[in-house]
């Protein structure tokens, strides 16, 4: 049986995904700690194995896959049980780009990297979380009208699918941040049913060993 190991950090949003993933999927793996707080990402160790120097990062039998999209779809192209997206390419299309509405619309302004340019430049926390606000409050809005026609108790039918993956760690972090929620009930909705399935629930930045 294949060794598998996922380089993560408890509170990566993108981390986050994949340990949702890994869960859904039954996968039992190693979970090895990289602490952003601490900068070990850009450490010799790390960088030698992930030039990127990001998280997360899975190791199968020795093969590292960057970039949590691209670890989710080789997750659903090797294991393809439970899907994490419909097989009609249309269909899939629709789930990809919700997920891609927080992946790469969102979340890339609001990473720690950026969160910590910023304060290099100056801003204080204050306007430093009223930049995180703005753009959760850009894309959320765009992924309820995408969602609210072809939802179910998730974000697309009523099983979840890579577009769930993405939004829940986006919803922790907007409550985080307290971004107010109640004008997206399609994807509260989601978010709540996703949250009653263990493998939502066991991948929580709360219930992981490691959680600064």
């Amino acid at each position: 049986m294949s060794k598998i190991v996922l380089y993560d950090y408890a509170r990566s949003s993108a981390a986050y995904r994949v340990r949702i993933g890994l869960n859904l999927k039954g996968v039992d793996y190693e979970s090895r700690e990289v602490n952003l707080l601490d900068s070990e990402q850009k450490g010799e160790a790390y960088r030698a194995i992930n030039p990127q120097r990001l998280v997360p990062m899975l190791e199968v039998d020795g093969q590292r896959i960057t970039q949590s999209l691209a670890i989710l779809v080789y997750l659903d192209q090797t294991m393809p049980d439970p899907p994490l997206m419909p097989r009609d390419p249309a269909n899939g299309a629709h789930v990809r780009a919700m997920a891609m509405v927080v992946a790469c619309d969102i979340h890339p302004l609001n990473n720690l990297r950026v969160l910590k340019y910023l304060s290099g430049l100056g801003l204080d926390q204050a306007q430093r979380d009223t930049w995180y606000a703005h753009w959760i409050s850009e894309g959320l809005p765009a992924l309820e009208a995408l969602a609210a026609p072809r939802a179910g108790d998730f974000l697309f039918g009523d099983t979840p699918t890579l577009a769930d993956v993405c939004l829940v760690p986006q919803l922790f972090n907007a409550r985080r941040f307290k971004v107010p929620l109640d004008a997206f009930p399609t994807l509260l909705r989601a978010d709540d049913n996703a949250g009653k399935l263990d493998a939502f629930a066991a991948a929580h930045p709360d219930r992981q060993e490691a959680n600064p």
